[in-house]
């Protein structure tokens, strides 16, 4: 139970909301045209807007998705919103409608959130379960997006691997760090929680605990909420066709002229990246960036690149191109000069034979030069002694 100084029984220290107190990260609440009251993080008191969607995991959440992208975009310049969608964090479940999970009510609540804070016109980003609503909100609400920005997820009907079982499962994935990955939904204990998301971050970097706490109580708070009311928990259910309808992107995300980058993670455990390049064959107005040492939620995984494409492409509406070679810019097909800024010489040809495997897309990268970008001065990287801008936060909250 958390204290009126938000101090946890374990000792962890949250704010009284019962969220992580980040830096340059403000907690708020908006009042939307249905009576709900709407949960956000923000940064930034000036300059374009950015909309940052969270996943679809039990205890998501605006802060636990983007801690660290959204106090960085706000010092560099950007106003960002980053909503606790209807079911997770601390949204509100007074009432059933506001718990609803399908797309129709995800993009309803988005719309309802921007119009509240005036936001006519955004820079729009979405990770996982936030990458398809992001999908989504741009075929029906296009006039309102200025560009997309998505991260390890789907982007609908556009695509044969809308429907589940047509995914590569990750036991197939032969980039995935942890083909033996199952999943499965969260026992509603903290040490569950842990394991989950232990087990889907790259590398051996620990989960803290302050992070672990925060996404128990958003998701025991929600099963609470859903169980008052009688509600089921389904990410996206897709048993009514009049909404499959609607939200449908075929022949529709690759007629947009919106600015689209899409960046999957090489070594994601939750969805195989083979499933990214899949996508990429959809898609031919979106360019793709598949970077190294990355899983599944890669703006936490590896902040500090994650942040620069972010800024650069919400910025200037490119991608430079050390930090796209950085970035793992994708030689399946050609690049775009629209969204990549050329380098002298001009780009590499396509090479969509080297993403065989791992060791065919090193041996590739490595004879064309692109094995690895190095950045001379990386300006997102944390200063050494207090946060100043730019900057990306410290791997420790």
């Amino acid at each position: 139970m958390i204290s009126e100084l938000g101090k946890i029984s374990d000792g962890s220290l949250l704010t009284e909301e019962g969220i992580i107190d980040v830096p340059g990260l403000a907690s708020r609440w908006v009042r939307l045209a249905d009576g709900r009251r709407a949960h956000y993080v923000t940064s930034g008191d000036k300059g374009p807007s950015i909309v940052l969607l969270h996943g679809s995991i039990e205890g998501s959440s605006g802060s636990a998705g983007f801690r660290y992208m959204a106090p960085a975009l706000g010092a560099l310049g950007f106003r960002v919103y980053c909503p606790d969608r209807p079911g997770y964090g601390i949204a509100d479940t007074s009432r059933a409608d506001y718990v609803a999970h399908d797309p129709k009510a995800q993009i309803d609540f988005l719309r309802m959130f921007a119009d509240a804070l005036c936001l006519d016109r955004f820079h729009l980003g979405g990770n996982s379960g936030g990458c398809i609503l992001s999908a989504y909100f741009a075929v029906n609400h296009p006039e309102r997006v200025r560009s997309l920005f998505l991260i390890a997820g789907l982007i609908g009907d556009i695509c044969e691997i809308a429907a589940i079982p047509q995914k590569l499962p990750i036991s197939q994935g032969k980039f995935t760090s942890n083909p033996n990955f199952k999943g499965g939904p969260w026992k509603g204990t903290e040490e569950d929680m842990h394991e989950a998301m232990q087990s889907i971050v790259y590398g051996e970097k620990p989960v803290p605990a302050e992070l672990t706490k925060m996404r128990t109580l958003a998701g025991l708070m929600q099963r609470a909420g859903r169980e008052r009311l009688g509600v089921m928990y389904a990410a996206f259910p897709t048993d009514n066709p009049q909404i499959d309808v609607v939200m449908s992107t075929k022949n529709r995300l690759d007629k947009l002229t919106i600015p689209m980058i899409y960046l999957f993670g090489l070594q994601d455990v939750i969805s195989a990246v083979e499933n990214g390049f899949k996508q990429e064959d959809s898609a031919p107005n979106i360019q793709f960036f598949y970077p190294d040492r990355c899983g599944h939620q890669g703006q936490t995984d590896r902040p500090e690149l994650f942040n620069r494409v972010a800024f650069e492409f919400f910025h200037t509406g490119k991608v430079s191109w050390p930090a796209a070679v950085e970035a793992g810019v994708s030689l399946r097909r050609p690049i775009n000069p629209e969204l990549v800024e050329q380098p002298a010489g001009g780009f590499p040809p396509p090479a969509p034979e080297i993403y065989a495997d791992p060791a065919s897309l090193s041996a590739g990268l490595k004879a064309r030069g692109l094995l690895l970008a190095t950045v001379v001065q990386n300006p997102y990287r944390p200063a050494p002694t207090r946060l100043t801008p730019p900057f990306a936060l410290p791997p420790t909250l």
